[in-house]
Parts: structure tokens; C-alpha cells; sequence
């Protein structure tokens, strides 16, 4: 077992991944730079530019030219410096290797691992500090990835590789520096399969990605009340686990949704519907959802905070929703 950060995670797969012939690395600055995250620092010494593939700024094309290479028989990693910038690149995503192998009836398949970076939280202003996974997660035909630790990290990854769909893999960039436990041993964790993080019987939170770590405070502040949260953390949005949620729903008959993106059209919808339909009788109130404030990021430091989620804001939904 080693500890590592989150950062490091990442490195050991994409390490791992380019043992494959098959498989390269492309994106801005991953390079002689070494990424704007430095994750893939010292991989152009240690790959060659053939493997790690420093690109124009031009996301539409890095994509394209990930697809197109993918449907050739390769397995490229396409790293997007952030998923502000997928944007320019969404057609590429949604409308192509979304749906390449079901509209060629699977004779074309598309093995294609977008790596981006999301969250807000690092005064990086509107246009730069969005979430927009759970955008890619209502898109048939893709799947998305959001681990909250360096353990997750590196097993989910491990999965992407083996996949042979198209993968958005977003890192939260606070998290970078976060610490874990690695085993030594090989171990990959499937997607689809949420993780209780925390057990407990009083009440159920579940988020994904940084919110992970918001929801574990929460849970130690309402443990100091004398109250047991159960923390569930999805790790993927698509396909994302609703057998896990709803155990933990009954067994609780409490329950909050968190998640980073803004609260109107975020994922928490998803998860807060399929509770209320599939659950409803084992509720003891309605579903508390939080999420961001519907505001573009402000760059000041403060004016940002006020927008993120925050323990605090997790136990007051509680307290509206439950009385706790």
C-alpha cells in the first residue's frame, strides 16, 4: 500500500496505459510542458513525441483527430486542459464519438478517453471554472467518470483503458493534491458502481467528485449532533449507481443530493427524481438538493465561495427538508 496524490494516481494509469503500443497521449502543452496540472511531466522523455503528442490550441480538432484515430484501431487519450474548452469540441464529442458505433450497428468502435479538468474553487473567473459533466452524462452513447480520490482515480482509469467506448474523465483540479492509499496490487473498480464512503442511519448524502469531501464534513459535523450520515459517493454519472442510492435511501428515509454545477439542470435532478419515484414511500420529507449558485463564477475569491457548496449549506437543507 503507498500513499500518493490524486495527481500521481492519474500518472501511474496513463504509465500503465502507454505500455500498450497502441495507445498515445495527445493534448495541449502535456508535453515539453508537462500539462497544465503537471500530470504528464516527464512523459515526452520517457514516451518520445510519437506517444506524447504536444497539439495546436484547437480542441475541435484534438478530439476529431482522437476520434478518427480511435475508429482506425488506436487507443488515444485526449487530454482537454479544461471542460470550459470542450466546449468548442462539442460536436466532436456528442454528435460523433457518441454515436459512431450505434450508428454503424457496432462494426466501428470508439476507444477514446477524454482527460479534462473541471470545478471551480481556483479563481480562474466565468469562463474557466464551470462543471459541465453532468451536460455530458445526458448523452447516450458516452460515459462519465468523476473520481474523488486517488484509490478511484487510478482504478477507474484502469477501466476506461479497458472500455472501448468514448469516456469523459473529469478530475477535479482542487483535487489534484489530494492524499490516498493506493494499493500495491492491480485492482480496477467498474464504473456504474457507486461508494459509501462513510456508513451511517440517520440520513444519506450523496455526491460526486470534490463534493465527496463536502459531504464527508458535513457528515462529521452532524456525527457532533449525534446524528450517522451515510456518504455515497457516485464516482461515475453514466452509467451512475441508483440501487446503491436507494438501499441507503430506505434504510435512512433521508436524504441530499450535493453537486458542485449549478443547481438548475444539474445531476442532482436525476438522482432526486428516480428517489422520488422509485422511493417515495420510504421518505420522511422531500429530497434536499444543493448545488452551486445560478451565477457565472465571480473571479474575487470570496464572491467564488459563496457560489460552491459548503457543509454548512448541506446541514441547512437538512434542517429545511427534515428538521435536522
Amino acid at each position: 500500500m503507498a500513499e500518493m496524490i490524486l495527481r500521481e494516481a492519474v500518472a501511474k494509469g496513463l504509465r500503465e496505459a502507454l505500455e500498450d503500443d497502441r495507445v498515445f497521449i495527445m493534448g495541449e502543452d502535456i508535453g515539453a510542458y508537462g500539462g497544465a496540472y503537471a500530470v504528464t511531466r516527464g512523459f515526452l522523455d520517457e514516451f518520445g513525441p510519437e506517444r506524447v503528442m504536444d497539439t495546436p490550441i484547437s480542441e475541435s480538432v484534438i478530439v476529431g483527430a482522437g476520434v478518427g484515430s480511435a475508429l482506425a484501431g488506436l487507443k488515444p487519450i485526449v487530454e482537454l486542459m479544461t471542460i470550459n474548452f470542450s466546449l468548442v469540441a462539442i460536436d466532436q464529442i456528442v454528435n460523433h464519438a457518441a454515436k459512431l458505433r450505434y450508428m454503424s450497428d457496432g462494426q466501428f468502435t470508439v476507444p477514446l478517453v477524454i482527460r479534462t479538468v473541471t470545478g471551480g474553487g481556483g479563481q480562474l473567473a466565468a469562463t474557466h471554472s464551470q462543471s459541465f459533466e453532468n451536460w455530458y452524462a445526458s448523452v447516450p452513447g458516452l460515459k462519465v467518470v468523476v473520481p474523488a480520490t486517488p484509490y478511484d482515480a487510478l482504478g477507474l482509469f484502469r477501466t476506461a483503458m479497458k472500455d472501448g467506448n468514448p469516456i469523459l474523465f473529469a478530475e477535479h483540479s482542487l483535487l489534484y493534491g489530494m492524499r490516498g492509499d493506493v494499493p500495491d496490487d492491480w485492482y480496477e473498480i467498474p464504473f456504474g458502481k457507486a461508494d459509501i464512503k462513510r456508513s451511517g442511519d440517520d440520513v444519506t448524502i450523496v455526491a460526486y467528485s470534490r463534493m465527496t469531501h463536502i459531504a464527508l464534513q458535513a457528515a462529521a459535523m452532524l456525527e457532533e449532533r449525534g446524528r450517522q450520515a451515510e456518504v455515497i459517493d457516485l464516482r461515475t454519472l453514466r452509467p451512475w449507481d441508483k440501487d446503491t442510492v436507494l438501499q441507503s435511501v430506505r434504510k435512512t428515509n433521508r436524504v441530499v443530493v450535493v453537486e458542485e454545477t449549478w443547481r438548475t439542470g444539474g445531476f442532482s435532478g436525476e438522482v432526486a427524481s428516480t428517489i422520488q419515484e422509485e422511493a417515495f414511500d420510504d421518505l420522511d420529507g422531500p429530497v434536499a438538493r444543493v448545488g452551486g449558485v445560478d451565477v457565472p463564477a465571480p473571479y474575487n475569491g470570496m464572491l467564488e465561495a459563496a457560489t460552491i457548496p459548503t457543509a454548512e449549506r448541506v446541514l441547512q437543507a437538512l434542517n429545511d427538508s427534515y428538521g435536522i
